[in-house]
């Protein structure tokens, strides 16, 4: 059942963060060394879970006015058991609860359970010319972390 995080799980996620990043070696994309995206979190208002211990989690921002899914991270044991699907449906739940018009992300392009698995969740690539300011800044910031190792994408999904 997707929930939203305890501030004592905040620092376990880590791990969930740490092990789902090594998937990506796999097709031969390592990330920059630096702190994950969970360890910079300090309001458990922005994590939805999965799991007793959490198995999974999703990281929420605000980006041009639109929540933006910072990052999406199930722990590999854990995985192909729907986890992920319910904490992107729990996502643009909460969109909609809000009265956010659509839920942005950036992901790889060409990463079998990045891009294509968001595509099949309802999200659509969302073209440059579409990008507000701070959205055009994020992908800029991407970048310049080293993240632009493989082919990325900014993609949105409307919740209403």
């Amino acid at each position: 059942m997707v929930r939203w995080a305890d501030p004592e799980e905040l620092p376990g996620l880590v791990a969930v963060e740490l092990a789902a990043d090594r998937l990506f070696e796999q097709v031969g994309i390592t990330f920059p060394p630096g702190t994950t995206m969970i360890e910079e979190v300090g309001d458990p208002g922005l994590v939805l879970v999965e799991g007793e211990p959490p198995a999974g989690f999703a990281l929420m921002g605000q980006v041009d006015g639109h929540l933006h899914l910072d990052q999406l991270a199930v722990h590999p044991e854990s995985m192909r058991r729907g986890i992920g699907g319910r904490l992107v449906t729990a996502v643009l739940d909460h969109a909609r609860a809000v009265g956010v018009p659509r839920v942005t992300l950036t992901t790889y392009r060409d990463v079998p359970w990045n891009a294509p698995w968001y595509a099949r969740h309802g999200f659509a690539v969302l073209p440059p010319e579409e990008w507000g300011p701070e959205l055009r800044a994020l992908v800029e910031h991407e970048s310049a972390l080293g993240l632009e190792v493989a082919p990325r994408v900014v993609m949105s999904a409307a919740t209403g």
